[in-house]
């Protein structure tokens, strides 16, 4: 708190935010909101009392807008004002065009959240009614009133570790798909070979022993049998590399040789299902190496920004973690605080307080889903290395005011971790390394 006029460090934060915005939208300019559709855009130009300059709609791609904007600005100039701020949704990839075509132009761009234009729709007659025109109206209303951002302007190299970033998280996803999907076929038809290994899907030994039998029993695991236990354990061992390991557990192929005996499950299904297995396997197996080579281009993409040194430096959190974090995350130069990378991540507490009344503090849940993901990910990795991680853990979830269950204190570590990647230090000059953050007391 600014002890000599009240300011708080939000009211700081809050005024700054504003001062930017205010550049780009100044008073000298008109408004020029576009509401992005396939074909069909429709732009107005207005003050900043939301009053309509000139309206017109544009039967054209959003690549085509370029004389759009040469017209929003041409009606601004004409009304009196210097120029025009453009102003639009963030809908798919269209406002990357429109931004691109305004900084072509030397126009100002900045985006409404469709949330914001959602509510202000019910806000204005307390109907459900959506049409383009209103949109338009809307987002020129809610820019005039500041309630935009500016958009993150990437350059190539943090907008290829944020593809990357999306494809590498599609492919976790899969991933958990296809081990349900192995799951639920061998309950069915195998159940057996599902108790073979305590973590199923971690083993490798189980895995290769998996593939042997899919791969050669044409349905009938007890076909298997007739090789005998020394022949079944050197096939495991030669499929062992195909898993990038090298002996085989003894008492995982042991079970799974029983288990061949098994005949529990539904039969008619079996020959079908397994067949199916060994196809989601292969496929599993595929993934993993497409996700391994994206993990290295990531991690590539780090050295290529100077941030490795950086991310490392915290302990127990590795460069693939930190390069997940900051391809949701993006440049971290944009966030003034920690504190404000954790909110953008949506791990940060809801306040719920009201003169006496203190409510349930809640994560917030805004923000980005993928960054709050990646930073729980690396949370949980951090915590088995990083002593420190590991104190803050046991002093949330045991002190006597306010203590934490287990997965809320797991939240605030996922907080701390993805502000620690944050640097502390004002933003840096190109082609210069930041300062490493401090690891938290």
């Amino acid at each position: 708190m600014d002890h000599a006029n009240g300011l708080s460090r939000g009211d700081r934060n809050r005024n700054s935010r504003l001062t930017r915005l205010r550049e780009l939208v100044p008073p000298a300019n008109a408004i020029a909101a576009i509401d992005l559709a396939g074909e069909k855009q429709m732009l107005v130009v207005t003050d900043h009392d939301s009053r309509v300059l000139a309206r017109r709609t544009f039967r054209l791609a959003a690549w085509h807008m370029g004389a759009a904007l040469d017209w929003a600005a041409e009606q601004a100039i004409t009304a009196g004002f210097a120029g025009a701020t453009v102003a639009c949704e963030p809908t798919g990839h269209r406002w990357r065009v429109i931004g691109q075509l305004a900084a072509d132009r030397s126009m100002p761009f900045v985006c409404v959240q469709p949330l914001l234009v959602a509510r202000s729709r019910e806000n204005e007659n307390y109907s459900p009614d959506k049409t383009d025109d209103r949109d338009a109206v809307l987002i020129a209303r809610l820019t005039a009133e500041l309630r935009c951002y500016a958009p993150e302007a990437t350059d190539e190299v943090w907008a290829r570790l944020r593809h990357l970033g999306a494809r590498r998280a599609r492919h976790l996803e899969e991933t958990s798909s296809l081990v349900q999907q192995m799951r639920d076929l061998l309950e069915c038809a195998w159940p057996a070979m599902l108790e073979c290994a305590a973590k199923q899907f971690k083993a490798k030994t189980w895995l290769a022993a998996l593939a042997v039998v899919t791969d050669r029993c044409n349905g009938d695991p007890t076909r298997l049998r007739r090789l005998g236990l020394a022949r079944f354990t050197a096939a495991v061992r030669r499929e062992m590399p195909r898993w990038q390991a090298q002996r085989p557990c003894r008492r995982i192929v042991e079970a799974v040789f029983a288990a061949l005996a098994d005949t529990t499950g539904v039969t008619v299904q079996r020959r079908g299902i397994l067949e199916r297995v060994g196809l989601v396997l292969d496929d599993w197996r595929d993934l993993h190496r497409r996700i391994a080579d994206t993990e290295s281009r990531m991690v590539a993409v780090l050295d290529e920004l100077g941030l490795t040194e950086l991310v490392t430096s915290i302990q127990g959190l590795s460069a693939v973690n930190a390069a997940a974090i900051l391809a949701e995350s993006g440049d971290l130069h944009r966030f003034a605080t920690g504190r404000a990378l954790v909110k953008h991540s949506g791990l940060a507490p809801a306040e719920q307080t009201s003169g006496k009344l203190v409510g349930r503090t809640r994560l917030t849940g805004r923000g980005r889903p993928g960054l709050r993901t990646a930073a729980w990910r690396a949370a949980w990795g951090a915590m088995k290395s990083n002593p420190v991680y590991q104190a803050r853990l046991v002093h949330l979830t045991t002190r006597d005011v306010g203590k934490l269950k287990p997965a809320q204190a797991r939240c605030a570590i996922a907080a701390r971790c993805c502000a620690n990647c944050t640097p502390s230090s004002p933003p840096h000059a190109p082609g210069t390394p930041p300062s490493p953050p401090t690891e938290p007391a």
